[in-house]
């Protein structure tokens, strides 16, 4: 029985002050939607039951990850869930668009180009207006099949700021206040415009990727200071940064371009000291960032059911303190970065 009070369930944090919580460990579905290389919907639909399994209850999705394949496959594992046990995300600032074209799909060509092994049925249109922030969601919750998301971010707005300030936002605060919605924010891979939000705005949490990892913590001049000083959440996404961190190699992606031979070097390193402390560097990644007391959620971008048990399982391995002291010690980590306790 779904939602049973036996089925394991992860820690809940609250995002800033809402009452929307999320679970430590959340699914990151961008990979479902066939990101760089295709999943097949039993793959998609298997993974989603095995976040379910292992207690995952907070799923994250975007209209932009496969032009709408994502939200649509996340939808129909978990409207067979019910509502008021789990917490979904979605985005706002990319319309789909329909193409407008004369043959069947196999004219269409394919997403690639935006990461996305999927046929090229749409194209996206930003659109950070009001309007544009009430239509967006409007059209996420038909894709998904559901009557309300818990948590909305406006998504990429790197290069439409002033708009994304003046006009989304407050359209996401009216949301709010309404009920449509019961948290807000930003999501996006550097921390300066989130910054921004969290002190600026009344966000209740942010979603920043790839910038507070065990590689890379720009996160900590600013952003996480800000939302710890104003009871505001961070969502950690990208721990891996992009899977330097899952499976160090020459070959190994990060920030989603293959990774420079010095950061290659350095991940090899951590590995090892990691490992000498029984302690796969996979599992130090996905830990590392609960050392900061803004943190209410890792995402893991799992495209197997096998994937999102290994995430479950290496979040909850024991890590000794001399593991943390190690890689210090070693001149791979600063020596005043927060890490986690025992």
């Amino acid at each position: 029985m779904h939602g049973a009070a036996h089925e394991p369930v992860l820690p809940r944090r609250p995002l800033g002050r809402s009452e929307v919580t999320v679970t430590t460990l959340g699914f990151g579905a961008a990979a479902l939607a066939g990101l760089f290389t295709p999943v097949d919907e039993d793959e998609a639909t298997a993974a989603l039951e095995a976040a379910w399994e292992v207690g995952i209850r907070y799923f994250d999705t975007a209209p932009h990850y496969g032009l709408g394949l994502s939200e649509r496959r996340l939808g129909a594992v978990l409207r067979t869930k019910p509502r008021d046990t789990y917490t979904v995300s979605t985005k706002v600032g990319r319309l789909l668009v329909p193409h407008q074209h004369g043959g069947g799909e196999g004219d269409l060509g394919d997403d690639l180009a935006h990461g996305f092994a999927v046929p090229a049925t749409h194209r996206r249109q930003w659109d950070f207006s009001g309007d544009g922030v009430r239509r967006s969601l409007e059209e996420s919750l038909t894709r998904l099949g559901l009557d309300h998301v818990d948590l909305v971010l406006l998504h990429d707005p790197d290069d439409h700021e002033e708009q994304a300030f003046r006009e989304a936002y407050p359209a996401l605060e009216e949301l709010r206040s309404q009920g449509v919605v019961g948290a807000i924010g930003a999501g996006m891979n550097q921390s300066r415009m989130l910054t921004r939000f969290v002190e600026d705005t009344d966000v209740d949490a942010v979603l920043c990727a790839g910038r507070y990892t065990l590689l890379e913590q720009t996160a900590l001049g600013e952003l996480l200071p800000a939302a710890a000083a104003r009871g505001k959440s961070v969502i950690v996404g990208g721990v891996f940064n992009s899977g330097l961190l899952a499976d160090p190699r020459a070959d190994a992606t990060y920030d989603y371009t293959a990774a420079p031979e010095s950061l290659v070097s350095r991940a090899l390193r951590m590995q090892t000291v990691t490992e000498e402390h029984g302690v796969p560097l996979r599992a130090a990644a996905l830990r590392f960032p609960f050392g900061h007391p803004a943190v209410a959620s890792v995402l893991t971008g799992a495209r197997s059911a096998a994937q999102v048990r290994d995430a479950a399982a290496q979040l909850d391995r024991a890590i000794p303190d001399a593991m943390w002291a190690a890689l210090r010690g070693e001149g791979l980590l600063p020596p005043d970065l927060p890490v986690p306790g025992k």
